[in-house]
């Protein structure tokens, strides 16, 4: 199993997880949008978790993605609904939900310049709002085949007791078939 994430501190903790478990993994410091240092093929299954919200586009994420995976290949993706960036977030803690930015969403052109400092003193990364079109759209567009949808809530959150505010895709690499039954598998 490989982990890439741009953070040497999370992949440090994905390594002490994974030797508690007794797992095999290697883990590579990278960016999402860049898979340069893989393979075509080099993949049967990749699971994108709720992290597209940290790139400022993600077009070349879903190109990477399709480009590392083998035919019969799959990408499992979770992102978040972006309508759930319209409120404000610190008011939606407090339960209450108000209408506060237009799409598409990014702290850099969305918050105050006091609101973004206390981001970055909380040691928060930046994110963005993509669209759907741009999400599963451009799923498409790489050249996957959409075969599941699903869409969740996060309970005890405003938003998620509104809208679903999670959409997860389980898009495939059409092609010859891996030899795990053509939808899931590890690197090779």
């Amino acid at each position: 199993m490989t982990v890439l994430d741009n953070s040497p501190r999370q992949l440090a903790q994905d390594r002490h997880v994974a030797e508690r478990a007794s797992l095999d993994l290697r883990t590579v410091v990278g960016d999402m949008a860049d898979l340069s240092m893989f393979p075509d093929g080099a993949f049967g299954l990749i699971f994108h978790p709720v992290s597209n919200c940290f790139a400022p586009a993600v077009g070349s994420v879903w190109r990477e993605a399709f480009r590392v995976l083998r035919p019969g290949g799959a990408l499992l993706a979770g992102f978040f609904n972006p309508v759930t960036y319209i409120f404000d977030l610190d008011k939606a803690e407090r339960g209450v939900l108000e209408v506060r930015y237009r799409l598409p969403y990014s702290d850099q052109a969305s918050r105050t310049e006091e609101e973004l400092k206390r981001q970055m003193e909380r040691g928060e990364p930046l994110e963005f709002s993509h669209s759907l079109a741009d999400q599963i759209g451009g799923q498409l567009e790489a050249g996957f085949v959409i075969v599941g949808f699903y869409e969740d809530i996060s309970p005890g959150d405003e938003i998620g007791r509104t809208i679903p505010n999670f959409i997860a895709t389980r898009a495939v690499k059409l092609g010859q078939p891996s030899s795990l039954g053509g939808v899931a598998g590890t690197p090779g």
